[in-house]
């Protein structure tokens, strides 16, 4: 089943969210596992779950905000939860809230509402919230997120959107990200 464009509702995750989205996040970590990181496996922790420093660095949680390139800035970070009805269909984690450049750090999308427009409705409402100047990483295995992604700088930055390669902080050994940049300064009908 796919939704139609119309169909998302983003709104800030609470801490009452936090569930829902460890169950998304989850999702998002076993889709990415595919994916081979500098030839190594993205396998999950023997309990089943994966790393989710992301998750508690969204959340505010003090000492775990620091890893993967994150902030140990309280408040620094924003997580967003996407609706489609009663149903969570994705999720986003936005860093650097308080600075002059924004990260979507984490973007998530179930596979049931991929291919409907969801992806890029949510993007454009998350960044929206805060005009101005956005990057975002990705790794260029994945080519759903290749696509995806340089799509999002054509559709919110049309020519004026950039893309770098950037080594992975304190990964010594893994290729490097690709990174997009753009500032987009449109608002997003509600």
């Amino acid at each position: 089943m796919t939704f139609s464009v119309g169909a998302v509702d983003v709104r800030p995750a609470t801490p009452a969210d936090r569930p829902t989205v460890e169950r998304l996040w989850l999702m998002f970590r076993h889709d990415l596992s595919e994916f081979r990181n500098g030839g190594v496996s993205q396998l999950p922790h023997p309990d089943g779950t994966f790393r989710s420093e992301r998750v508690a660095a969204a959340f505010g949680d003090s000492g775990e905000a620091g890893g993967a390139g994150g902030s140990r800035e309280a408040g620094d970070w924003a997580p967003y939860l996407f609706w489609s009805g009663v149903h969570p269909v994705g999720f986003a984690f936005v860093r650097g809230i308080g600075g002059s450049t924004r990260i979507l750090n984490s973007f998530f999308v179930v596979r049931g509402a991929r291919r409907g427009g969801v992806g890029m409705r949510a993007v454009r409402d998350v960044v929206a919230r805060c005009p101005g100047d956005w990057e975002v990483a990705f790794q260029d295995v994945n080519p759903g997120a290749v696509a995806f992604w340089r799509r999002v700088g054509e559709e919110l930055a049309p020519g004026a959107w950039g893309e770098e390669r950037r080594p992975v902080p304190g990964r010594v050994g893994l290729p490097p990200d690709v990174w997009i940049s753009f500032r987009y300064g449109g608002a997003v009908e509600r």
